[in-house]
Parts: structure tokens; sequence; C-alpha cells
């Protein structure tokens, strides 16, 4: 499950303007991605591509601690995303989006000890990744709450996935979409949103040693 990752630069701004019609926001961000840090993100709005700073770690309107309540909802299983009370309501609205980054991090315990490993395209590419948000106001205090969720499904033998988490643990991976699958994903039905939901093909992903 993805919990770190590094988000897109804004030297990639004409990156996101070829494919999205849209720009980078004009606000700083980080350059790594924790639950509840901001980071740019794709999503249609009356059928316009924008791309805005989100929380990661999605939080529902209902949440009665909405400041630490994407701690834990960062990422949302696909098995399970239209049942969860936290992921429901985002999932049956259909409302898509895209994650986008250089790379993302994960724990490899290959060695006996988790050592964080970088993952990214082969190519250099810019990242996206499938994903699920919430965006109202606060009613107490009038803040505009924007977040997401990253969507995650099984990644047993996968040649780059299967490498991560404890031995012992289900291999998971976000899930990484082609150029050829952002505007589906971000206009899809639920059908077709399942449909979209694979692997990264092989050779698309690499990955190395990155440790803190």
């Amino acid at each position: 499950m993805c919990s770190n990752f590094q988000p897109i630069k804004p030297e990639h701004n004409p990156w996101v303007n070829q494919h999205f019609g849209c720009n980078l926001p004009n606000a700083p961000w980080r350059a790594e991605t924790y639950p509840t840090y901001p980071a740019p993100f794709i999503y249609l709005e009356n059928g316009q591509a924008k791309c805005e700073l989100a929380q990661f770690g999605l939080v529902p309107h209902w949440a009665a601690d909405k400041k630490k309540f994407g701690l834990r909802t960062y990422n949302s299983r696909s098995e399970t995303v239209a049942e969860k009370p936290s992921y429901r309501s985002a999932w049956k609205e259909r409302r898509f989006g895209l994650a986008i980054m250089e790379s993302f991090s994960e724990p490899n315990w290959e060695t006996g000890k988790a050592i964080r490993w970088r993952i990214k395209r082969t190519d250099s590419e810019p990242v996206a990744v499938a994903s699920i948000w919430e965006r109202f106001i606060d009613k107490e205090t009038g803040e505009i709450i924007f977040s997401f969720s990253m969507l995650t499904i099984n990644a047993d033998g996968h040649p780059v996935m299967q490498h991560f988490h404890k031995p012992e643990d289900e291999k998971r991976s976000i899930v990484v979409l082609n150029e050829v699958n952002y505007l589906p994903w971000l206009q899809a039905n639920h059908d077709e949103a399942r449909s979209l939901l694979q692997l990264a093909p092989s050779g698309f992903l690499t990955s190395e040693a990155a440790p803190r």
C-alpha cells in the first residue's frame, strides 16, 4: 500500500497541459508527499479537467476529526471501495481522479528489514494513478476540504510490485495508468472503471533502492 510518493515537479507543467489542457497549481507543494499532505491532483469539473492541490488521504464530509482522518484513508482497496463507508460515496458518484507524481515509494523486506525503494515509469515520464476524491465545505470552518485516495489491486506475480511489503502480507499495487486511459478513467462509468483497474504491464515500471 502506497503511503509516500514524490509528486510531479513544476517543470512538468507542459506534460500536464499536453494531456489534460490545464496547468499545475500556482502554489507550492512538498517534494515528498505523505498522508494529509497536499499534492497536485487531476479531476473533472463540468466535464473539464482541472488540476488543484488535494490532500493525500480521503476525508468524507461526515468525518469527526477531519485533520487526521486521512492518515488511514490514503489507499482504498478496489475490491471493497463500493462498500466501505469512507469511500463508497466517492465511488458511487464516480468521482474519479488522478494523482500525478514523479515516482512512489514502497518498503522492500527481502533483506530482512525494510528498505525504501522507489518505483517510476521506465521512460521517466510522470506517473498517473487511478484515485477517488471528495470535495466539500467544512460547515464549522468554512474551509474547502479536497482530498483523495489511491485505489489498490492485488499484485501477486507482478515483476516489480511483488517485491514489496512484508513476506507474510498480501502484495498490493496502486493502479498506474497508461496515457490512453487517462481521460477514459476520468469519464468512466462503474463497469468501465473496474475494467481499468489493472496492473501496469511488464516493462512499464522500474524500481531501485532509495533509502532515506
